[in-house]
């Protein structure tokens, strides 16, 4: 049997438990919220019924305890306490790893298993509270599910049910968890031995669910293969005062689907109908009899609109789940096909064919789309990554016994998947560091006049193509003195080094370098920033870091929007090709030698009134051989720094498509990837932010070379 069941409800339970870590940390803060407990209750309920239904026992018998507990807490007989929360977020931890126990086929943790669910039962003996207590508290919408309804359920499930690695005893087994339950399996579809397959479903089955529960209750047990049956759920008895007690016999079999009311007005046909012998008996006119006919008529037209209405399929769902691999692998075709486009518009520009020509560009525009639509798909808001600090932060703040809240803005803004991921331990530092170093403890920031909880912040939009992260406290910021003390003690810097304040800041960047006093469990190692700082270069970002004593510090980075296919300016030096992401480039301008000597070998560019220094990358480089009479500089803005990188020539804008150079070229700075051109032969993407970092190097050796 195909694995590929499983493994979608493996992906399910994963975002369950996500969601459901989300809907405990809202409950905390809103204990009355009973919407909020009805979403960790189906949370619940669909791991428990889907993990039966694949095998999972280990995981249905345990997340059965947690649901019992939230059936107490949303019909009003428990109260949400924190305790609860907490013994809550721990049963989703432990979940979590029953799931991943299972994934990997390693031994469940019985001991703490058994633990936990003695901890949850401990909430149980709340259900003897007054009924009177709990109608109050729950109101008249719990007493309206205490009512008891019968009803009938009509599953027929398609033939290939089985292949899916669905268990219908398990559905059945659920179905009789929700309350008194009859089933009659109907055979008569079953074919000869010699036609019957193994591997098909041939029967299907009737049953009679007597129970408090709603439809959606029911629903929700078939919720896993509502597409691979033809499901019929019909209310017979909802148990009012006044209800006719017995139904006949035709209008049952009819309901069940086992005979249609053509049949029985056939062979009534045959017989007098009551009408007839009332009106012959003279008990009644005809008159009498049309009028009570025509009342049966409507009170059947209303009934057959109602329960049209309760019938009708929810709307089939627009997303679709695709593994990721897939999603790479497609996202590589695409790039193969930018580079094959390239080439194609390459030789129609070559040839002159204006038949090729208009090919050529129709292809262009196609491939353009598909880039676009195709790395459309790889994104995702990155509130997907903001949901997982919230519980970070509420246990790191336990753990430090600080008051913390923490605060989120721009959690729609999408970035490619690829960066979110490689997002999450940079971020998962950065709020660390501000919870240990930044926040203050309460009796602190009380005595400076603050208030007793801090405040961290982590927030994003776009920036053109790009998406701007900042995470920020209220803390007691960055003392820019005490950085540079500790850094002469550690010997990053030397005494005599003059250093402004944001330079001072940037010292947190520096390997080995921390400002803790004491190594705890979160900080004080000296591992970190630095990693922090290589982790946002390798996705072809900046960061910056501001401080205010007091005030708190500020966190902010700028993140390219996909790592994949970039819009590029292609420049050429001494023949070899070189890229440069077009999102920092704001123009280009000539260079002359008669420009070079006005400056008198300073590297500074004229530029509507103002200087602009420049790299010249022959320099970097190390190419010697001899410049043409006019280069160009590119003019480039990266965070708040303007520069301009000297080239031989500016080919115009190129469609990149990343490839990594490989662990061959892991320690090469300047250089972020490369790319296939049009014509087969190979351009070096430059990595801007390193070339800045390495010019501010060779300026400093060449100042303390002077002095």
């Amino acid at each position: 049997m195909s694995d590929l069941p499983q493994q979608a409800f493996r992906e399910e339970a994963y975002e369950l438990l996500a969601e459901l870590e989300t809907a405990l940390l809202e409950l905390e803060e809103r204990p009355d919220d009973m919407e909020v407990v009805g979403q960790i209750f189906r949370a619940m309920h669909t791991i428990k019924g889907s993990g039966a239904m694949f095998g999972f026992s280990d995981i249905s018998n345990f997340t059965h305890e947690v649901e019992t507990v939230y059936d107490l807490v949303r019909n009003g007989r428990i109260d949400v306490s924190k305790a609860l929360v907490e013994i809550s977020l721990q049963a989703r931890d432990h979940i979590e790893e029953l799931l991943n126990a299972c994934c990997s086929g390693t031994a469940v943790d019985q001991e703490k298993n058994a633990e936990l669910v003695t901890q949850l039962q401990q909430f149980m003996p709340e259900i003897q509270k007054p009924a009177a207590q709990s109608q109050d508290k729950a109101g008249t919408a719990a007493s309206d599910e205490n009512e008891l309804r019968t009803y009938r359920i009509a599953f027929n499930p398609h033939p290939h049910i089985l292949q899916n690695g669905t268990k219908i005893s398990a559905l059945l087994d659920e179905l009789g968890d929700l309350g008194a339950c009859h089933s009659v399996g109907q055979m008569s579809k079953i074919p000869s031995l010699d036609q019957l397959e193994p591997e098909l479903c041939y029967v299907s089955w009737n049953v009679l669910l007597t129970s408090t529960c709603s439809e959606d209750a029911i629903r929700d047990v078939f919720m896993f293969v509502e597409d691979d049956c033809d499901l019929g759920i019909h209310l017979i008895d909802t148990g009012e005062e006044g209800e006719e007690e017995r139904q006949r016999l035709g209008d049952i079999l009819v309901g069940r689907g086992e005979v249609t009311q053509a049949d029985i007005d056939r062979v009534l046909e045959k017989s007098k109908r009551i009408g007839e012998m009332l009106v012959e008996a003279g008990l009644v006119d005809q008159d009498q009899i049309e009028a009570a006919l025509q009342e049966q008529k409507v009170i059947r037209a209303a009934r057959e609109q109602r329960q049209s209405k309760k019938q009708e399929k929810a709307p089939v769902a627009s997303s679709l789940r695709v593994p990721a691999e897939r999603l790479d692998d497609l996202v590589n075709l695409v790039g193969e096909l930018v580079t094959v486009q390239s080439r194609l518009s390459q030789v129609a520009a070559i040839r002159h064919d204006a038949d090729l020509d208009s090919i050529a560009e129709e292809v262009e525009r196609l491939t353009e789309e598909l880039r676009d639509s195709t790395l459309n798909i790889r994104m995702l808001p990155i509130g997907s990554t903001f949901s997982k600090f919230k519980r970070l932060v509420r246990d790191i703040a336990s753990n430090l016994n600080k008051e913390v809240e923490f605060e989120t803005a721009g959690a729609e803004t999408e970035l490619d998947k690829t960066v979110i991921e490689q997002l999450n331990d940079p971020l998962i530092h950065i709020i660390r560091n501000s919870m240990d170093h930044g926040i203050e403890m309460p009796d602190v920031r009380e005595a400076a006049g603050k208030t007793r909880h801090g405040t961290v912040f982590l927030g994003a939009e776009h920036s053109g193509d790009s998406v701007t992260i900042e995470i920020r406290d209220d803390g007691k910021g960055l003392d820019a003195e005490k950085l540079r003390q500790k850094a002469i003690a550690k010997g990053v810097i030397s005494e005599d080094d003059t250093l402004t304040e944001q330079e001072c800041f940037q010292l947190i960047f520096a390997p080995g370098f921390s400002t803790a006093e004491q190594v705890s469990g979160l900080s004080g190692r000296g591992v970190g920033m630095d990693v922090v700082k290589r982790a946002i270069e390798a996705l072809r970002g900046s960061i910056e870091l501001h401080s205010k004593p007091g005030h708190g510090t500020t966190v902010r980075m700028r993140i390219p929007l996909t790592l994949a296919i970039i819009e590029s300016l292609l420049v050429t030096i001494d023949g070899n090709s070189f890229i440069l992401p077009l999102t920092a480039v704001e123009e280009c301008i000539e260079l002359t030698r008669a420009d070079v000597e006005e400056a008198h070998g300073r590297h500074l560019a004229k530029l509507r009134g103002s200087l602009v220094p420049y790299i010249p990358l022959r320099k970097t480089f190390g190419i010697t051989t001899e410049a043409p009479p006019i280069q160009q500089i590119v003019i480039t803005q990266t965070g708040a720094r303007r520069l301009g990188f000297v080239v031989d020539n500016v080919i115009g804008e190129h469609q990149t498509v990343i490839k990594p150079l490989g662990p061959l070229y892991k320690d090469l700075r300047t250089i972020s990837g490369g790319t296939i051109l049009g014509d087969g032969s190979i351009a070096l993407i430059l990595d801007l932010v390193q070339l800045m970092h390495q010019a501010d190097v060779q300026e400093k050796n060449l100042e303390s070379d002077h002095e």
